[in-house]
């Protein structure tokens, strides 16, 4: 009887969802994941211009890419290439960007609140009224980007990145030298 009930369930489930893959619920390192050719569906929408909260976008490439103003929430955005970009105004809350490439990447007003941003390259980026509250910046490489108007930095988060004397930071915080 307990099989009957719980195989009538899993039918009634899978009929309100047509029997679609979903991407799993997102975790503290990696976010949700699809298969292959689901990533590369998403990536087609993403650069055709779509917003993509709770996406998996492992290993992108949205070099040279305007992504302003879009929705990343939440995303699994991992090793991904932001080099160049813009990303005005984009919302990043939540998303894993570990080992990402955010070389040269503009990015004022973004929100990484309770991003992880840890391993990734943000040299040479503009972040000024970016939101970093929360977000984790552990071996992220700050040389040369322009953070001096971003919001919600701490010095906590900075003493587990590194920069170089042309990182601007806002007044009174440093970081390590890479």
């Amino acid at each position: 009887m307990k099989r009957a009930t719980l195989a009538a369930c899993l039918l009634a489930f899978a009929s309100v969802f047509g029997g679609a893959v979903y991407a799993q619920a997102p975790s503290a390192t990696d976010g949700p994941t699809l298969n292959q050719e689901q990533r590369d569906d998403t990536a087609i929408r993403v650069r055709a211009g779509d917003p993509c909260a709770g996406c998996d976008l492992f290993q992108i490439d949205l070099a040279y890419q305007n992504v302003a103003g879009r929705d990343f929430s939440g995303s699994r955005i991992r090793q991904s290439n932001f080099s160049a970009a813009i990303a005005d105004g984009t919302r990043f809350r939540g998303a894993n960007l570990s080992l990402a490439n955010l070389f040269g990447l503009r990015a004022g007003r973004a929100d990484f609140t309770d991003a992880n941003l840890e391993g990734a390259t943000l040299v040479g980026g503009y972040f000024s009224g970016a939101r970093f509250d929360g977000a984790v910046l552990t071996g992220a490489n700050l040389s040369g980007a322009e953070l001096e108007g971003a919001h919600g930095l701490t010095q906590d988060q900075l003493n587990t990145a590194c920069g170089d004397a042309t990182t601007s930071l806002p007044a009174g915080m440093t970081a390590p030298n890479c």
